[in-house]
């Protein structure tokens, strides 16, 4: 049960990861070796992606 539940976090993560880099304003090249990443190496990818990968669309957002 537990395996199910890591998994689904993983999938709901990477998601967000994907559509994070989509939205972002870094070049279209950029965006698919990202998303390839991602996609290709789920756990690894998303946390390399949290490190280095594309940082929004240079707005800044007051919450």
């Amino acid at each position: 049960m537990e395996v199910g539940f890591f998994g689904l976090l993983i999938l709901i993560l990477d998601v967000w990861a994907i559509i994070k880099t989509l939205g972002s304003s870094a070049t279209s090249g950029s965006k698919v070796m990202w998303t390839v990443l991602i996609l290709l190496l789920p756990v690894l990818g998303f946390v390399v992606w949290a490190i280095a990968g594309p940082k929004g669309d240079g707005h800044t957002q007051i919450v």
